[in-house]
This record gives C-alpha cells, sequence and structure tokens, in this order.
C-alpha cells in the first residue's frame, strides 16, 4: 500500500550512492538551502523536494475529496428542495465553494504528507534498496510484500492518530482503528498491489514519477474521505 512513493525511491526517484569525495581546503561559500539539506555530513537530511510532493499531493487529493462530497450534498439538496442550478452563476459556485471549504482539514493532510508521509516514506524505500539493491522478480514481490504487511498498517495508523490528535478526538482513536483501519488497510491492497507490480514492470522510469503521482492522489482522496467520517 501507498507504493506512490514507489519506484525504489519517493514517486519513482531513484538516489544512486556516491562516494565521499575527500575535503579540499577551498571552500566554498554556503548557501541558505545547505542548511536544508545537510546537517554536517554524516548527519540526517530532511528530504525536503519529498516532503514538499508528499504535502502537494495529500493537499491535491483532500481538496478534491471535499469538493465531491460538497457537490454531492449539493445535489442531494436540490432534489429534495427542487431547486435549480441554474439559479446561480459560475461565480457564486466557485465563491460558495471557495467559502465552505475546509481549510483546517486541508492543512491537517498537508502537514501529514509534508511532515510523517514523506520522509517517512523516503526513509523505508531508502532502507528496501539497501536491503534489496538488484532488480530481481524476487526483490520486486518482496518489496510490494513488505509494503503491505509493514509501510501500509504503519501509515494508516499514523494518518488516523494525526486527524484525531488535531481534532482533539484521541480519546476516540481506538473506535476509529476497529472501525476504519481493517476496511482502508484491506481497499489499500486492491489498489496498490496491482498498481505497484505495473510500476515495476512496465512503467519506464522516466514516466514512473507522472505514473505514482496519479495513483497518490487517488489515494490521498479515498484517505482523506475516510478519515473524515
Amino acid at each position: 500500500m501507498m507504493e506512490a512513493l514507489g519506484g525504489g525511491g519517493f514517486l519513482g526517484w531513484n538516489f544512486p550512492h556516491r562516494k565521499a569525495k575527500p575535503f579540499k581546503s577551498q571552500s566554498r561559500k554556503s548557501k541558505p538551502s545547505d542548511s536544508a539539506e545537510a546537517t554536517g555530513g554524516t548527519g540526517y537530511r530532511f528530504p525536503l523536494k519529498q516532503a514538499a510532493t508528499a504535502g502537494s499531493l495529500a493537499f491535491t487529493g483532500d481538496t478534491i475529496a471535499q469538493l465531491i462530497q460538497r457537490w454531492r450534498k449539493q445535489k442531494a439538496s436540490e432534489q429534495q428542495h427542487s431547486l435549480s442550478r441554474s439559479e446561480q452563476s459560475d461565480e457564486d459556485v466557485f465563491w460558495t465553494a471557495l467559502l465552505d471549504h475546509d481549510w483546517l482539514r486541508a492543512v491537517r493532510m498537508t502537514s501529514y504528507g509534508f511532515l510523517l508521509y514523506g520522509p517517512g516514506s523516503y526513509v523505508w524505500y531508502q532502507y528496501l534498496d539497501h536491503c534489496m539493491p538488484k532488480q530481481t522478480a524476487g526483490n520486486l514481490m518482496m518489496k510490494v510484500l513488505l509494503n503491505q504487511i509493514v509501510l501500509g498498517p504503519c501509515v494508516i495508523a499514523v494518518c488516523f492518530a494525526w486527524n484525531n490528535l488535531w481534532q482533539g478526538t484521541v480519546s476516540e482513536l481506538p473506535n476509529k482503528y476497529q472501525k476504519d483501519a481493517l476496511p482502508t488497510l484491506l481497499y489499500g491492497f486492491r489498489f496498490w498491489i496491482p498498481v505497484s507490480i505495473l510500476n515495476f514492470w512496465v512503467i519506464p522510469l522516466q514516466a514512473r514519477v507522472a505514473f505514482m503521482s496519479m495513483g497518490s492522489i487517488f489515494w490521498n482522496f479515498y484517505l482523506s474521505s475516510t478519515m473524515s467520517k
């Protein structure tokens, strides 16, 4: 599950290991971006690009989820009150959708993707590549399997906990796990296993980012809808 960050890296980005170059006496001037990319040679490097990508995809998926939910409610309301959609102009519909948008919910999903999902998945896929560097059928199937039985449950558990923490309903978290965790996980199996296999076997490396990004947007839409029930 969540193979949207797949392709051996985050969203198909590969990160080859480079040998460290000897330190030269002539030092270049430091740039502001250096502090975000490195923390002193062997220190932890925050995956800023991966985190930003995950955050933007989470925001996109949540926005789609909110728009569809509001459209369904509006359609049901129109049918109930026999209202005509032509009574509102396109501009009115736009501003209504903008004002009714749950921006706090959008921030919850975006911060989850940026702070937790992106960096965590980056570390996970780097670990898989380190343990199984060869592109063999056995390694492929093992990566897909580990994603489902290890990464999948962890992602769902953290995502639900993050959402309840923001809403101040941590006491309801056990009921949330009992009600939605297993159905979400099983639904993820049906979606991400075939997508993962297709990504590794058919999609070329240069197209994996676009392919898996589309899958990630769909999954973030489903996950946002599930968490907001």
